[in-house]
Formats: structure tokens, sequence, C-alpha cells
């Protein structure tokens, strides 16, 4: 396959990520699935259509989670306010609304949540800017434009910093959490960032670079920007505990690569699922998590053994994966019973 093909092909399927649709509707019921042989366990719910992406507070315990439906102009999108336990929406918020005439809205795609400051970050997709909400009553604080085809979105509490990756032109933005004032603007013209991390630790932010098959580093003490190899296709990155690994679920490959950091060198790769979208990891257990959107299935995987260890059923096509002390939160595009809704999934990561 050709370098050009294969950067159409990953384009392509972020485009269709990035448009999945979403309405209004009420969350439905938890329910309990088996338990796998590894001991994890997974409860589910309805939510809404056009899940994209959610993020855990463990000031307020609460799930954030956004959705979007359809092409511009997007007239249906919400942040929606998620209990953790039983995944049941505790209050939905509608994004403001951008051309009266159509009735579109600043649809939200991407998001992050700041504990220090009590606020919940998006990414704005469709009209290339992030937005500020805050925690306590979802109030929308702020718009920030510049931000070309936003897409992930990073907060680095220690250093009161927000980190976009801007897809459209290769640019990572830095805003400033207290002021929402833009501090840092790094452009590396030829990659497309997606996924981000950041190492609190030291301020380094990395950008999964989706056609360069590569991790973009950026330092505050380096004067450029530093490649590291990855997989084929990179679409989503994180790091261990200790930010010395970074790993990336690569889309194309349907691997989860593991990085050495300081030597900038793939250790492993790991066969996940194929369409291996999300990547997480858990500080509690130690465990990584894939989810692989064609494949249907979240991969449970341990970096010693540098194995799988469990696989689990979620609904069709899930999104996103993130993780909070032990436990792991998942959204799906399954579209599932008579209003077409989307799932999350609560998942007790096993030992």
């Amino acid at each position: 396959m050709t370098t050009i093909t294969r950067r159409f092909r990953r384009t392509a399927a972020t485009a269709v990520a990035l448009a999945a649709g979403s309405s209004l509707a009420l969350t439905g019921t938890a329910t309990a699935q088996a338990k796998p042989a590894a001991g994890s366990t997974v409860t589910s719910a309805q939510l809404t259509a056009g899940l994209y992406q959610s993020s855990y507070s463990e000031r307020n315990h609460v799930l954030w989670a956004t959705a979007a439906v359809g092409r511009p102009p997007v007239t249906k999108s919400s942040l929606l306010k998620v209990d953790p336990t039983s995944l049941k929406v505790r209050a939905t918020y509608t994004p403001p609304v951008t051309d009266p005439a159509t009735g579109a809205v600043e649809a939200v795609y991407g998001v992050a949540v700041d504990d220090e400051h009590n606020t919940v970050w998006t990414t704005n997709t469709r009209n290339n800017s992030v937005s500020v909400y805050s925690q306590r009553d979802g109030k929308h604080l702020a718009s920030l434009p510049g931000v070309n085809h936003a897409r992930e979105i990073v907060v680095d509490e220690r250093r009161n910093t927000v980190w976009a990756s801007g897809f459209g032109d290769g640019t990572l933005v830095a805003f400033d959490s207290r002021t929402y004032l833009e501090k840092k603007r790094v452009t590396v013209a030829g990659t497309q960032p997606t996924g981000l991390a950041v190492n609190e630790r030291t301020g380094t932010v990395y950008a999964a670079d989706l056609g360069g098959d590569r991790i973009v580093e950026v330092s505050p003490y380096a004067k450029e920007a530093r490649f590291i190899p990855a997989g084929d296709g990179p679409i989503s990155v994180a790091l261990s505990a200790d930010g010395r690994t970074a790993y990336t679920a690569d889309q194309a490959a349907g691997t989860l690569s593991v990085i050495d950091v300081r030597k900038g060198a793939v250790t492993k790769s790991i066969p996940t699922g194929a369409g291996a979208l999300s990547v997480a990891t858990d500080s509690r257990t130690g465990r990584v998590l894939v989810a692989n959107r064609t494949a249907g299935n979240i991969t449970v995987v341990d970096p010693r053994q540098g194995a799988v260890v469990e696989t689990l059923a979620t609904g069709a096509n899930p999104n996103h994966v993130t993780t909070a002390r032990g436990t792991a939160y998942v959204v799906d595009k399954s579209a599932v019973g008579a209003e077409r809704q989307d799932q999350a999934h609560r998942i007790r990561i096993g030992r």
C-alpha cells in the first residue's frame, strides 16, 4: 500500500469518527454483562446518539461525555453529565447557537476535565475552536477560536495549561486554563495531530501523528519538536505512570505500539483488533486498554507481559476509552434500540 493511499484511508477514517451523529435522548437502564475469566466486569447503558468521547472528574465524581449528530449545519449536540456508577444522565447541556438561521450549534467532540479550576473543555471540530464549560452548572464560559479541525484536548493541571490538537494544519495550541488566553502555538509542517497525552511532571505533550506513523513530542525545554516512531496509523496516545513509556493505538495496523520514549523506539507491537482507535492507561492496575472500533471490542493489555489478557465485548463501534483508578469508561456508536442510541460502558478492570 502506498504512503498516499495509507494517508487517505487514515484521513477518511478520522473524518468518519468526527462526523458521527447525536440526538438529545435520555439515558437507558444500565445492564450488567457476564464476568470474563480474567476478572473484569462490564456494565452498559444507552445514553444518546452520536457519543464521541468522555472524561472523568474525580473532584465531582462525574463522567462528562460529548455527543454530536451529522454534518454542518450541526443542530443536535450535547454535553452530558453522567453518573459514573449508574451511567444515568444527570444533566444535558446544549452548546451555544452559532447560526440562528439554520439552528447550527457549536458542536462538541473531544473532551477533557480540569478539576483544578472545576471546568470541562471541549473541541468544537466543525467550528475550528475549543470551549470551556463550568462543571458546577454546565454554563458555557468561553469559545476560543483558531484550532484548525480541533480534534482532541488534554489538561496539564500542574501548569494551568490546556493543549488542543489541530488536525487540519499540524498545530498544537496551548491555552491558559485560568485566563483562557492562548499561551503557545506549535505548528509542525506535514503532520496530522490527533490524540494527545501530557506528562505533568515535565510539561511535555505528545501528539499521535496519524499520517506520519509517529509521535510528535513538544517539550517546554526544546527549541524544536522531536519525532518518535510509532506503528501504522497511530491515532491515540497514552503514557505510563512514570512517563517513560508511550502507547499508541494504531488504527491502520490494529495494534498497540509500546514505545520507549527516551530511546525513541518501538519495543513491542501487540495485535489488539481491527480499527484500534483509542488507548488509555490505568495507574491502579497497570493495564493498558484499547478500543478497537472495527472489531467492536476492548482489549486489556498487560504491558509487562506484552500481551492481551482480556478481550471485552461492548457495543458496536467503540469510539473512546478513558480510565480512572481501576475503572474504565467506554463510549460507542452502536445506535441500538428504537431511538438509535449509543452506549456508555463502565469496566471494573481485573488484575
